[in-house]
């Protein structure tokens, strides 16, 4: 049990180590992230948190559970510090469709459908990054995402209960932020060319 506890507080650490260079890089206007995809980040991730502990995640949630805080206060930031701001029709539905996975789980009792719903809110959520990532590869800092998908992989082996609702999220949340790098790497390269 211990080991489960010291990989999460690892999870955790690095989950500072990683926000902590991007906040500061937010508020220096090097980094521009856009503002719903966090909003729906924080809101989802903090929801899927809450599902990992019901269904007994154990140490494992707990680096989810501060990753849902502190992304929140990103979208805090970015909205302050004027950052893309652009919020589309398509955003708001997936903002919507994130906060139906509440209703969803109480009336269902089962918090793998939240779970579910969520995961695919937060993929979807990348939407507005990715397209202004494509655009603009050189505002993002690739190494939070990197350090991001080792969180989650790290959070994984911390879970004290293994299912679909307690790994879906982080697993699927780890490859989107490796796809993110690979789409952002190859565009760095194509306008250096």
């Amino acid at each position: 049990m211990i080991y489960k506890e010291l990989l999460s507080v690892t999870a955790i650490a690095l989950t500072f180590i990683a926000f902590l260079p991007y906040i500061r890089s937010i508020m220096q206007a090097k980094t521009k992230p856009h503002v719903f995809s966090w909003v729906i980040w924080g809101s989802t991730t903090f929801v899927v948190f809450l599902a990992q502990l019901s269904d007994k995640a154990g140490a494992g949630a707990w680096p989810i559970g501060v990753s849902g805080v502190i992304t929140m206060y990103v979208a805090f930031l970015a909205y302050i510090q004027k950052s893309d701001r652009t919020i589309t029709r398509t955003d708001w539905l997936f903002f919507i469709v994130a906060m139906t996975s509440l209703p969803l789980w109480y009336l269902t009792s089962d918090p793998l459908w939240a779970v579910v719903i969520l995961t695919i809110v937060d993929v979807i959520g990348f939407g507005p990054t990715f397209r202004k990532a494509y655009s603009y590869p050189f505002e993002e800092q690739l190494t939070f995402f990197a350090l991001m998908a080792t969180r989650n992989f790290i959070s994984i082996m911390a879970l004290e209960h293994y299912s679909l609702t307690t790994i879906l999220f982080p697993a699927t949340t780890a490859v989107a932020c490796l796809l993110f790098i690979l789409m952002v790497t190859y565009r760095r390269r194509e306008l250096t060319i």
